[in-house]
């Protein structure tokens, strides 16, 4: 998975993370979901992280699916085979929006993740983190059928929110993402 070639691990948490998707992703294993939740059992997401560049304020989402406070996001499809495009699709398909890339992360990951899912169907997701820039007055609809609701919050309220009510790599994230703004 040559995305992962310039991203330097942020902690040892994230090397470990890019070893276990460089190694999954190499090993010929089907990176793609086929069948919803959880066929194959390890398959590749891209998040998008939502920045208002006036603000520095961060969206998330109320996902249902997941009950879980989660920046949007989604399976990368075979058809899309580039995590960029999944992020593209998805923040039309989610967030009624196009993908500006925020700069300095472009249209390349800032992160990586993996996770075993919750409730049922459980699965391991092997996340792509991307960034993309937003104002919160461009994004004024959400897909309901997915998100229960959205918000803006400081990049210190997301990394305090309680593990058991997001992503566990969520706070990391978002640590190496302001980390690369403040450069």
């Amino acid at each position: 998975m040559g995305l992962l070639d310039g991203l330097r691990p942020a902690d040892g948490i994230e090397a470990a993370h890019r070893r276990y998707a460089r190694d999954w992703a190499v090993g010929g294993a089907p990176l793609y979901r086929v069948r919803k939740p959880d066929v194959p059992a390890v398959h590749l997401v891209a998040y998008f992280t939502v920045v208002d560049p006036r603000t520095g304020r961060l969206l998330l989402t109320d996902h249902r699916g997941a009950g879980l406070r989660l920046p949007p996001g989604g399976h990368v499809e075979p058809a899309d085979r580039d995590p960029w495009a999944t992020v593209v699709r998805e923040c039309r398909e989610e967030l009624f929006a196009e993908a500006i890339p925020l700069e300095p992360t472009g249209r390349t990951p800032f992160f990586v993740s993996v996770a075993r899912t919750r409730g049922a169907g459980s699965h391991t997701d092997v996340s792509l983190w991307y960034a993309v820039q937003a104002g919160a007055e461009e994004i004024t609809r959400y897909d309901t059928r997915e998100f229960a609701g959205i918000g803006w919050v400081p990049p210190g309220d997301a990394r305090a929110l309680a593990p058991d009510t997001t992503d566990p790599n969520l706070d990391r994230a978002v640590r190496r993402l302001t980390t690369l703004l403040e450069a």
